[in-house]
């Protein structure tokens, strides 16, 4: 608390006064003179008894948490638990243009890896994997979330399908070689800090696909990191098309 006590006119014999133990800030003013004693309280937010008030109202509250404390506190755990069953109320729908355009990106993107499929058929090659849907989701659909950042796909892309390699060439195919791959894969993305979670389905691909054996090391590079360049061209458009034509 902060006061200012003026006094004029010399003493104030047989008088006391006393300042209100409140935190806001208070101005007196005491004007004093030998007939008359006059005391101008000039109060800023404040009022006397307002200590009274607040701790009444504390004790209020207090009353009130100790008969519905639990019932309050079980209502909240319990609309914790089932939130994650429905849509986000915070959000809004989306405006049509912001579905039209990163499906007409998914349409594109696989139609052109499915055009490469073909063109590299004949030495057995196929670029059209499973996890590139996934990425194709992150990108177009959620731009701004860390798993679309480039460092985190490429990264990620790179070093899981390595580790997935690793894990086929110790242990072999199997459950074993599954699991170590896996758990090995998500320990490298939060070391680097590059969580994408399409890769982590990448040395489960490798482990499983016979028909990816024979790309050895090279996996690493394709068909996962090299298919996410031609998606990262593709979402440039997307994001293009989504902040500058809406309907």
């Amino acid at each position: 608390m902060s006061a200012q006590v003026h006094l004029r006119a010399g003493h104030v014999p047989n008088q006391c006064i006393l300042l209100p133990s409140t935190s806001l800030q208070h101005t007196f003013c005491v004007l004093n003179s030998s007939r008359e004693n006059r005391v101008v309280l000039g109060l800023g937010r404040s009022f006397l008894g307002l200590n009274e008030r607040i701790l009444e109202n504390r004790r209020r509250t207090a009353i009130i948490k100790r008969k519905t404390g639990p019932l309050a506190i079980r209502a909240s755990a319990g609309g914790a638990v089932w939130d994650g069953w429905f849509p986000d109320k915070t959000s809004k729908a989306p405006p049509l243009s912001d579905i039209f355009w990163p499906s007409a990106g998914a349409f594109a993107a696989m139609a052109m890896l499915g055009k490469i499929d073909q063109i590299l058929a004949p030495k057995g090659i196929s670029m059209t994997i499973a996890p590139l849907g996934a990425v194709c989701a992150v990108l177009f659909a959620t731009p701004s979330t860390p798993g679309a950042r480039k460092y985190n796909m490429f990264m990620a892309q790179i070093g899981c399908a390595a580790i997935g390699v690793l894990a086929f060439t110790i242990l072999g195919p199997g459950w074993l070689a599954r699991s170590a791959a896996l758990s090995a894969a998500m320990a490298f993305m939060i070391y680097t800090r590059s969580v994408h979670p399409p890769a982590a389905s990448l040395p489960l691909l490798f482990i499983d696909g016979v028909k990816l054996h024979h790309l050895n090391y090279w996996y690493a590079l394709f068909p996962g990191a090299a298919g996410c360049i031609l998606l990262c061209l593709i979402q440039e458009i997307v994001c293009y098309l989504k902040e500058n034509v809406k309907f």
